[in-house]
């Protein structure tokens, strides 16, 4: 059974946060974060695929590989991206002083930045921020360090749960942010899982790139794939059960409870999409393969015409079965059925004289879901997404200044 707890990414054993408040950004909010375990924790990570990688990010991969980390220091502000070879320096004095201060090896220590793209990292304020930041880690400072790293987000968030694991209870707390600039193609935000389960980091790697595929990467915006983005997650071990080291139900109890922390995360996301009023779940069935259906959820998720349409409250199902046919799956148009909510408004292909009030009142609702069943097999998939408003341009007409 999952509990849902208090607390972010401190509430598992033997981790603390921060976040502060050092100038990166103009209006004096948050904009550094820590997390560090008390002691060396396995950890892993899934980046995005994007060409183009930010150098905190690349600083990431490479310390990684080892298969353990034991802090994490990310900037919000400055994507510290696209800078040469300062870029890369700058991102190993940010650990390599993050390190000093936790006297803890500088290859075990994780840099992130989102932000402005192209622009120096002010190094000064960068060091005051870290000194800060670490100097105020408590177990206290999930919520802190959740706001520090902020870029366009409304709101913050994060999660923590509380699940039994070969007789010890263990929890997993995470945070994240994103609200523009994402698109599945991992991760299209910051993700932050801490967890204090004993488990190896095999298993640890394999959860998390199997549950990343259902969550992360499974929610749209924009469908733009930023240059910085990641998920990593941190277990130290400290909740002292014996040991997750095969594929038995102990690791599948552990699966299913990362799997919700994420798609907690993953909705909140869609949900704070720049601009968005409105969270949209889209769901195709009936595809010949899982390929056919992502392409489906995909193309329609990232649509701007049925996002506007979304927005507006407008039942324009044309706009759903026109973004599907130029997803590049292979289904037969004579065969569609679309849903908005429960009102079916097209049946094989053609269009239903529906009631149109009435699906003008499920648009004007927080949460809409449309499905698409294809009738030509029996592969289906989901992803989240949000509508577009006029705020949307508003806020990324201006995003330098």
């Amino acid at each position: 059974m999952i509990n849902i707890i208090d607390g972010g990414v401190t509430a598992p054993k033997g981790f603390k946060a921060s976040g502060v408040a050092c100038g990166l950004k103009n209006n004096q909010k948050k904009d550094l974060a820590v997390v560090c375990s008390d002691d060396l924790a396995v950890a892993s990570g899934v980046f995005t695929k994007n060409v183009v990688k930010g150098h905190s990010l690349q600083l990431t991969m490479e310390h990684i590989k080892s298969g353990y980390a034991q802090a994490l220091v990310i900037n919000s502000g400055n994507a510290n991206a696209c800078l040469g070879e300062q870029g890369y320096k700058d991102a190993e004095e940010m650990a390599s002083l993050a390190a000093q201060l936790l006297n803890c090896n500088s290859k075990n220590v994780l840099v992130g930045s989102t932000g402005v793209i192209g622009m120096p990292l002010d190094l000064s304020k960068v060091r005051s921020g870290i000194k800060s930041a670490i100097s105020s880690l408590s177990e206290e400072g999930g919520h802190d360090a959740a706001e520090a790293i902020m870029t366009t987000d409304i709101v913050s968030k994060e999660i923590a749960v509380e699940f039994e694991i070969q007789g010890e209870k263990v929890r997993i707390g995470a945070m994240a942010k994103g609200s523009g600039m994402i698109h599945p193609n991992m991760a299209t935000m910051i993700g932050v899982v801490t967890t204090d389960i004993n488990i190896s980091k095999k298993l640890l790697d394999k959860a998390l790139k199997d549950v990343i595929n259902h969550s992360f990467n499974r929610v749209s915006v924009d469908g733009d794939t930023s240059v910085c983005d990641m998920v990593v997650i941190l277990a130290n071990g400290k909740a002292n059960n014996e040991g997750i080291v095969k594929e038995d139900i102990e690791y599948s109890t552990f699966k299913s409870a990362l799997e919700y922390v994420c798609t907690y995360l993953s909705k909140m996301i869609a949900k704070d999409g720049e601009g968005a009023t409105k969270l949209i779940e889209v769901v195709a069935e009936g595809a010949k393969n899982n390929e056919d259906a992502y392409k489906i959820v995909s193309a329609i998720a990232k649509s701007p015409l049925v996002k506007t349409a979304i927005f507006g409250e407008d039942a324009n199902w044309g706009r759903i079965i026109t973004a599907a046919g130029y997803s590049g799956a292979d289904f037969d148009p004579n065969l569609v059925d679309i849903y908005i909510g429960e009102l079916m408004v097209c049946r094989n292909g053609t269009g239903l004289d529906f009631d149109e009030e009435k699906a003008k009142e499920i648009l004007k609702e927080a949460e809409v879901k449309i499905k698409i069943n294809l009738k030509a097999g029996t592969s289906s998939d989901r992803i989240w997404t949000c509508d577009f408003s006029y705020d949307y341009v508003k806020i990324n007409g201006s995003y330098r200044s």
